[in-house]
């Protein structure tokens, strides 16, 4: 299997709390090189601006100039869509991205993807990325998990979808809340084979993990 890095990731943030690693994990693939299609929920607005004190606009293309100044995206790096815009490449199989991140992920939208609703356009693009064989990974920012979340987990994991919760460690202790949110996205960068020097790896004994 191919190492080399996805040259399109979508990426979904959804009303769970954990903004901060969707923001991290866009910056860190837009660095990488990748192009990115950003999805957003509005409750994910709402987390947004409670969390990191950031107005996402309701319209994609304020979104666009704004996280594309932000973080300083190559033109056409990134795009953003709406929640219906239907036509959107990453709503057909015949266009999907490489890889798609939902992150932070509800409980909601894991449900709505374990039972293939497709009722918006993150919904719709998890389910392409499944049918299409693409990797998908979900971040799901819940706890305690109940019965009903382990079983449409376990539904998801079953069909080759990694479900990634953003459990930070503590072996390379960590000095502030960036670095623990470093080692979610590294992770997640990893499950997606993207490279990154976010952090050391386990049994490095010197310099940054590549």
């Amino acid at each position: 299997m191919s190492h080399a890095a996805p040259q399109t990731v979508a990426v979904a943030f959804t009303g769970a709390s954990g903004m901060p690693y969707g923001m991290r994990l866009v910056e860190c693939l837009l660095e990488a090189g990748c192009k990115v299609w950003l999805l957003y929920s509005q409750v994910a607005q709402i987390v947004a601006r409670q969390e990191m004190n950031l107005e996402l606009p309701s319209r994609p293309a304020e979104v666009e100039a704004q996280l594309a100044a932000r973080f300083k995206a190559a033109a056409g790096q990134l795009r953003v869509f709406g929640r219906e815009e239907w036509f959107a490449p990453l709503a057909s199989g015949s266009n999907p991205a490489d890889a798609m991140v939902v992150c932070p992920c509800t409980m909601g939208t894991l449900a709505a993807i374990a039972a293939g609703l497709s009722q918006n356009l993150i919904e719709r693009a998890a389910d392409v990325a499944i049918k299409e064989g693409r990797k998908l990974v979900l971040v799901p920012r819940e706890t305690p998990f109940s019965a009903i979340h382990l079983e449409n987990m376990l539904k998801l994991a079953r069909l080759g979808v990694v479900i990634l919760p953003p459990s930070p460690g503590f072996y390379n202790h960590p000095q502030t809340v960036g670095e623990m949110v470093d080692f979610v996205v590294a992770r997640v960068l990893d499950q997606i084979r993207v490279p990154h020097r976010l952090m050391q790896r386990w049994g490095e004994t010197g310099g940054e993990g590549a």
